[in-house]
């Protein structure tokens, strides 16, 4: 059997195994998309969407790049972006990255790979934007993961500052963009401690989020290596 034909029984197995637990659910899935939630994530094979928040098909609108870059000239993202905010009515929009990102340990390193080097230029903004905080941290490890969440706060402020996003609050349409970041090694997911509502909290989330990594920078150098907490 080749990988192909493997793929097609394996779908099969599945359709099967949903249409024996609601031998409506396909039917009603045609008929209407209304997920709750847009999630905007990294391209990398381990990280899910849907599958690592318990959620079934049609429930979360899903966009995915390397390193989970958001830019205001991809007219892929801000498409789907357009649509879950505008047609589909998405109320929270989630920038999810994970901890051991291929992408920002390129970036990172200054890797040269070619064409994706232009790509992972916006991680290097980043990395350059908070190089001062990132140098706090004596254990390179601890650069990458403070650089994979950085990553996410730089990219929830970009989806912030989109047009689109803009515009929907000055509707006065509920709309909440939420920073969160994956852990490959236990399956969880981590609040990054930045959700902003409305352009007013963009700058004050902004340097909260930015101020609890930078607070980590302390309890490490005491020789207490940590990571971000969930918010709350």
């Amino acid at each position: 059997m080749s990988a192909i034909e493997q793929l097609l029984a394996k779908n099969r197995a599945w359709a099967a195994e949903m249409v024996a637990a609601d031998p409506t659910f396909f039917q009603q899935l045609s008929e209407q998309q209304t997920p709750a939630y847009l999630w905007i994530g990294c391209s990398d094979s381990r990280v899910p969407a849907t599958q690592l928040v318990g959620l079934l098909p049609g429930e979360m609108f899903v966009h995915r790049n390397v390193a989970n870059v958001v830019v205001h000239t991809d007219l892929n993202c801000l498409s789907v972006l357009h649509y879950a905010v505008d047609a589909l009515k998405i109320r929270d929009i989630i920038v999810c990255g994970h901890y051991g990102c291929g992408g920002i340990k390129a970036a990172f390193k200054n890797y040269k790979f070619g064409l994706i080097d232009n790509w992972l230029r916006h991680v290097q903004d980043a990395h350059h934007k908070h190089a001062a905080l990132l140098a706090t941290y004596p254990a390179e490890e601890d650069q990458l993961d403070r650089l994979c969440e950085l990553n996410v706060i730089e990219q929830v402020v970009n989806v912030s500052q989109t047009t689109i996003v803009q515009q929907a609050w000055e509707r006065g349409q509920p709309l909440a963009v939420h920073g969160l970041i994956y852990r490959l090694t236990n399956g969880l997911l981590q609040d990054l401690s930045i959700c902003i509502t409305s352009p007013e909290t963009l700058n004050e989330q902004y340097e909260h989020a930015v101020a609890r990594i930078a607070a980590l920078s302390a309890a490490t150098s005491n020789g207490r290596r940590q990571s971000i907490q969930p918010a709350g």
